[in-house]
C-alpha cells in the first residue's frame, strides 16, 4: 500500500493515515471496501491443525490471511473506482469468524479524489 500521489502509469494510493503527502484531498466520496470469505479447505486444514499442536508459525494459516488481505484491498479499490476515487485514505482491515472453517476479511476506506498540490 503506497502512500505516495498518483503517478502518470495509474498508480492507486491506499494508506492507513487520514491524508495523503503531496495532494489535496478535493473531494470525499464515502466509504469504500471490500469483503472476502475464505476457508482452508478440510486437507490444508488437518495439516495446520497438526502443525499447531507444536510451536512456531503456523504457515498455512498465515499464507491463507496474507493472501486474503490483498484480495480484499484489491476489491475495496475495485470499489472505490467504482465510486469515483482516485485514492484511498484511513483504511482498514476487520475480520471474523463464521462458524469453524471459514475466515470473513474486509478491507475499508474512505474513496477520495485527490489532485497534485498541497
Amino acid at each position: 500500500m503506497s502512500a505516495n500521489a498518483p503517478d502518470a502509469y495509474g498508480s492507486f494510493p491506499v494508506t492507513t493515515g487520514l491524508g495523503l503527502q503531496g495532494v489535496t484531498i478535493d473531494q470525499d466520496l464515502g466509504l469504500a471496501f471490500g469483503l472476502v470469505v475464505r476457508s482452508m479447505g478440510f486437507v490444508r486444514g488437518v495439516g495446520a491443525g497438526f502443525k499447531a499442536l507444536r510451536q512456531g508459525e503456523v504457515t498455512q494459516y498465515t499464507e491463507l490471511l496474507e493472501d486474503s488481505r490483498r484480495h480484499a484491498v484489491d476489491r475495496m479499490i475495485e470499489n472505490a473506482r467504482l465510486l469515483g476515487a482516485n485514492a484511498v485514505v484511513a483504511m482498514r482491515f476487520d475480520s471474523s469468524e463464521i462458524g469453524q472453517q471459514l475466515t470473513e476479511i474486509v478491507a475499508y476506506g474512505t474513496a477520495v479524489v485527490v489532485r497534485p498540490g498541497p
